[in-house]
């Protein structure tokens, strides 16, 4: 599978974007660099190509931008391509947590009794831990149950999943 990535500026700074034939593969929040950035695109898709994107990846990198300047956007139009390491498990969970509006959210709990496992609520801490394609995938809208940060491996962790519920508007407890 050919695998393609493009850098592009946001207001949080730059942001890089992957894709391949079939949807977007994963998307990183910035680094302190596009160099760094660039490298962490290199460790998951060595052989990946930096490329203009086609118009769904441009549809989705411009509803990114307008997010991040605080304007709310469905990102649920956008295809992705969950490749073969992804277990069905944690694509369940990426399913539910994209249905979190913005300036919204849910509890590691509320999806995991979304997905009809009440006591799974520790694996999905763990799915939203790995998720390739942060921000189409709002893990940054899942909190812990008394409406803490929980975790973000992000990098700036939780001031940056902070940062974006701020810009979306979300209330915290």
């Amino acid at each position: 599978m050919a695998v393609f990535f493009t850098l592009f500026e946001t207001a949080i700074g730059p942001c890089a974007i992957a894709w391949s034939d079939r949807g977007v593969t994963s998307v990183w929040l910035p680094e302190r660099t596009d160099t760094q950035t660039r490298a962490r695109v290199s460790r998951r898709f060595p052989r990946a190509l930096e490329s203009t994107p086609p118009p769904f990846v441009a549809h989705a990198v411009e509803n990114i931008v307008a997010l991040l300047e605080g304007e709310p956007r469905d990102l649920t139009d956008i295809p992705l391509d969950f490749d073969h390491s992804v277990p069905e498990f944690h694509r369940r969970v990426y399913d539910v947590t994209r249905t979190i509006k913005p300036g919204t959210t849910l509890s590691y709990g509320e999806i995991a009794a979304r997905l009809g496992e009440p006591d799974a609520a520790r694996a999905v801490g763990q799915a939203l831990g790995r998720n390739p394609i942060p921000i189409i995938v709002p893990c940054h809208r899942v909190l812990a149950a008394d409406g803490g940060t929980g975790g973000f491996s992000a990098p700036g962790g939780t001031a940056t999943k902070l940062q974006l519920l701020a810009i979306e508007g979300a209330r915290l407890l």
